[in-house]
């Protein structure tokens, strides 16, 4: 059997409209695949705003901005289930002790989601890694794996203009040609 040459592959990934045939995932940038209507938080957003927020739109994060639109920080769901005032290894051992046990939600975590008075600005991470709108999209995933993280914000001038989360780099990938070319 004989396979179709790389022209008539190439020819094909344009066709079916993949991309433009000049376009590479590494000519990509974070403008060209980054989610630019962002859903953000603020600072003062309770606990219980924030994770209705995440399950509403279906994300895992989001950014937390101040009021003139600056990135303060990072907030997950990770991040809101954790106990309060207790180490990483202590969460791992409180969550396999909560499988473990089989038991319905432990009490302390309830209590933690209850407090009214808790405040996205207490739980979110800071500083964050950001990009600029220029940034390649073999730098952002450098910039992910180094700083093993899930999503990157990206700025310009000092405002939040975009998102890229590792399925945006997935998908970058995937619709270049030369993806599509290794693939047939």
């Amino acid at each position: 059997m004989r396979f179709p040459s790389r022209r008539r592959r190439w020819r094909w990934a344009t066709k079916h409209n993949a991309c433009h045939p000049k376009e590479t995932a590494m000519s990509l940038a974070a403008a060209d695949i980054m989610t630019k209507n962002v859903v953000t938080a603020k600072p003062d957003d309770t606990v219980a705003n924030v994770a209705r927020s995440l399950s509403d739109h279906d994300i895992s994060a989001l950014p937390v901005c101040d009021a003139a639109g600056q990135i303060v920080g990072m907030v997950s769901e990770g991040d809101l289930i954790a106990p309060v005032g207790t180490e990483r290894a202590a969460r791992r051992t409180w969550w396999l002790n909560l499988l473990a046990e089989g038991t319905d939600l432990a009490p302390s975590f309830l209590d933690c989601i209850k407090v009214e008075n808790r405040r996205i600005g207490d739980l979110m991470v800071s500083p964050v890694v950001t990009a600029a709108p220029d940034t390649s999209v073999s730098e952002l995933a450098d910039l992910m794996v180094d700083h093993r993280i899930k999503r990157l914000p990206i700025v310009k001038d000092g405002k939040l203009v975009g998102i890229v989360s590792r399925a945006d780099l997935i998908h970058a990938f995937a619709r270049t040609p030369d993806a599509i070319v290794e693939g047939l």
